[in-house]
């Protein structure tokens, strides 16, 4: 197991101050950015996930966030990135917890692969992402659709599959109404990630919905029909 102290450490030992300075400059969120390349992060979480139990990685993913270091979000949650987790809650709980305070589309999109696979693990929790369509936080209306990207993705989905996938299709018809560029942009690539594998789906959806979708949005739906 290591401690949140030594994770930290071994970030900071990692930094290119330079890229740091670059990112910073760039993102223009006030945080602290070290420059770690990815395939540096990606070696060091799996480092830190094969040595701890769950109980150990969801407290050191806590604190990871918490410090509110750049790299440090993207690793903690890479840490709870998996698709088998035995006893899940407190694992979706805790990526609960970060979506509110989500500020960044890289981050978002880490936080939400660990979400959806917790999600596709135990489909009962769409009952809690449906509460979030209508929610203020922008992050959490566009978090609807990228939490349930793998509900796009499945190729002869079963019938408990396709009901849940027709609610969440609900939830985006909602969603068109919204002229925020992230959702809308999300919005189109849950489309065009489910016209791979049902297009007549999507061909409704845009039939029904494309009006108030931005023009863009329409494009990027339509890309692979």
């Amino acid at each position: 197991m290591i401690s949140f102290t030594d994770a930290v450490k071994q970030l900071h030992a990692k930094a290119n101050p330079k890229k740091a300075a670059e990112m910073k400059n760039s993102i223009k969120i006030d945080r602290v950015y070290l420059g770690i390349s990815n395939q540096e992060l990606n070696n060091t979480y799996k480092g830190w996930r094969a040595s701890t139990s769950t109980d150990d990685r969801i407290r050191l993913a806590a604190d990871l966030w918490d410090s509110n270091i750049y790299e440090a979000r993207i690793v903690a949650a890479k840490l709870l990135t998996q698709a088998r987790i035995k006893n899940d809650e407190l694992v979706w709980e805790e990526i609960v917890r970060w979506i509110p305070k989500l500020d960044h589309q890289t981050i978002a999109n880490q936080v939400c692969s660990a979400g959806s696979r917790r999600l596709k693990e135990n489909p009962t929790r769409l009952n809690q992402v449906s509460n979030w369509v209508k929610d203020e936080n922008i992050w959490m209306r566009q978090s609807v659709l990228t939490l349930t990207m793998q509900w796009t993705k499945l190729n002869n989905p079963k019938i408990a599959e396709l009901r849940q996938r027709n609610q969440i299709l609900s939830w985006a018809g909602e969603l068109s109404n919204d002229k925020e560029w992230l959702i809308q942009k999300a919005l189109a690539n849950w489309l065009s990630s489910l016209s791979k594998h049902d297009t007549p789906a999507v061909l409704l959806f845009l039939e029904t919905h494309g009006a108030k979708m931005k023009p863009f949005a329409i494009n990027e739906a339509c890309k692979f029909l």
